[in-house]
C-alpha cells in the first residue's frame, strides 16, 4: 500500500518482472484515493499518485482475511519468486503471512519486507511514512532547515523517501535472487525508511559522529562554501539560479574567468593559488555574483556549454521534464498517457519500457485462471467476498 513497497515492485516491473499487486477486494490500495498534493489536484484517471509506484503491474482484488481469500494468497505465494510486503508485524501474524508461514508454503521464496523503522528494536512494530521515518528521524529535515526557521523544511515532493527506499528494496531483492541462483539459499530482505534515510545522510552522519557536532544548514541566499567561490549558488539576470560545484577551484579558476569574459581575474594575484583563492573567497564571490547577475540563465547555459568544471541550472519539477539531457537519456518515459520517471538503472544503455498502472482488481480473473482455479470456483470466491 501507498508508496514505499509498491515502488520497489515498480522498479522490478521496469526490469521485466511480472508483478502482481494484491489489493483489498473492496477498498483497494488507499493510495488510489490520494488526489491532492498541496495545491496540485488530479481529476479523473490516470492518477500519477498511483501510477508512479504501480506502473507495469497487474492487480488482483483479494480479501485474505477470509479463509477463501487466504487460499488464493497461498497459491500466489506458491507460484512466486518474491513476496513484497509492507504490513506491520501484528498484521502479518494475524493473517498468517510471517516468514515461517510463507516459507511453509514456498521454502524458496524471497521474503522482502519494507518497514518504517527496521525489523529489530523496541519500535519494530510501529508504522510510519517517509515524512516521519525518512525525512524527520534520519536527520534530513534538520540538516536542511536553516537556523532561525520555525519548524522544519518539508520534503520536496510526495513519496520522496518512499521512492528512494523502494529502489533500495528492489536492489536487495535482485541480490537475493542472484544469491538463491548461485547457492540455493533464499533470504529475508529488509529495508526501512529509516535505514534509507540514514544511508542517504551517511556522509554527514559520519562527519557528525566523528566531530561530535551536528551539520548546520547555510543561511538561505548565502554562498555556502566558506573557502571556495566555485562551489555555491549564484543568481542570474532573470531571477533564476545556477550552481557551481568545482571542488578544486585552482584547477578551474582560469577557465571560469574566460567563460564569464573576465580573463583579467585569471592573473589576479588574489587568486593565484588554491590557498589564496580560499583566503579571498569573499572577494571572489562578490565578483562572481555581480558578473553572473548580468546575464540570463539561458545565456549562461549557452556560454557554459564548454565550461570545464561541473555546474548546473537550478530547475523546478516542471523544468526537469523538458531538460534535454534528461530526455536524451530517457529518464522520463511514457506509460499509457502519462510521463513517468523511469527507475534510475539502465541495462545495455537502454531505457525500460513502462506499462501503465493497473486499474483496481483489473486482472483478478486472469490471475485466478493462471493459478488453476476453475470458473465455478472463481464464482464461489466472488460470492464469498474473497475476491473482487
Amino acid at each position: 500500500m501507498y508508496g514505499f513497497v509498491p515502488s520497489a515492485g515498480a522498479v522490478l516491473a521496469d526490469w521485466g518482472a511480472d508483478v502482481i499487486k494484491v489489493e483489498h477486494a473492496v477498498t483497494g490500495d488507499p493510495q488510489r484515493g490520494l488526489r491532492q498534493i498541496g495545491t496540485m489536484k488530479v481529476e479523473g484517471d490516470p492518477n500519477p499518485n498511483v501510477e508512479h509506484a504501480n506502473r507495469g503491474k497487474r492487480s488482483i482484488g483479494l480479501d485474505f482475511g477470509r479463509p477463501e481469500g487466504k487460499e488464493v494468497l497461498h497459491e500466489l505465494i506458491r507460484s512466486s519468486d518474491v513476496l513484497l510486503i509492507s504490513l506491520l508485524p501484528q498484521a502479518r501474524t494475524k493473517f498468517g503471512i510471517e516468514v515461517d508461514d510463507v516459507r511453509a508454503i514456498n521454502p524458496n521464496i524471497v521474503y522482502a519486507r519494507g518497514s518504517a523503522l527496521g525489523p529489530r528494536g523496541l519500535e519494530a512494530d510501529k508504522g510510519g511514512y517517509d515524512m516521519t521515518a525518512f525525512w524527520a528521524r534520519a536527520g534530513i529535515a534538520a540538516t536542511l532547515t536553516p537556523p532561525g526557521v520555525d519548524g522544519m523544511i518539508t520534503p520536496p515532493g510526495p513519496a520522496f523517501g518512499d521512492t528512494i527506499s523502494g529502489a533500495n528494496l528492489a536492489g536487495g531483492v535482485a541480490a537475493a535472487l542472484l544469491k538463491r541462483e548461485r547457492t540455493g539459499e533464499t533470504s529475508v530482505v529488509d529495508v526501512s525508511l529509516l535505514s534509507s534515510g540514514v544511508w542517504a545522510m551517511g556522509h554527514g552522519i559520519a562527519l557528525s559522529a566523528h566531530l561530535n557536532e551536528a551539520m548546520i544548514a547555510p543561511v538561505p541566499g548565502g554562498h555556502g562554501a566558506l573557502t571556495n567561490p566555485l562551489s555555491g549558488l549564484y543568481s542570474t539576470a532573470d531571477g533564476r539560479y545556477l550552481t557551481f560545484v568545482m571542488l578544486q577551484p585552482a584547477k578551474f579558476w582560469a577557465n571560469v574567468c574566460l567563460h564569464i569574459d573576465r580573463p583579467d581575474l585569471a592573473d589576479d594575484p588574489r587568486f593565484a593559488s588554491a590557498e589564496l583563492i580560499a583566503a579571498n573567497t569573499d572577494a571572489a564571490v562578490a565578483i562572481l555574483r555581480e558578473v553572473l547577475a548580468g546575464r540570463t540563465l539561458a545565456e549562461w547555459t549557452e556560454r557554459f556549454a564548454t565550461l570545464a568544471g561541473p555546474w548546473a541550472p537550478v530547475q523546478d519539477s516542471l523544468q526537469v521534464s523538458t531538460d534535454p539531457q534528461v530526455l536524451s537519456n530517457e529518464y522520463l518515459r511514457t506509460a499509457g498517457t502519462l510521463t513517468l520517471a523511469a527507475n534510475p538503472v539502465q541495462f545495455d544503455v537502454t531505457a525500460p519500457e513502462l506499462g501503465p498502472g493497473p486499474e483496481f482488481a483489473a486482472h483478478t480473473d486472469e490471475i485466478l485462471s493462471e493459478l488453476g482455479f476453475e470458473w465455478d470456483r472463481v464464482i464461489a470466491l466472488k460470492t464469498a467476498g474473497a475476491v473482487t
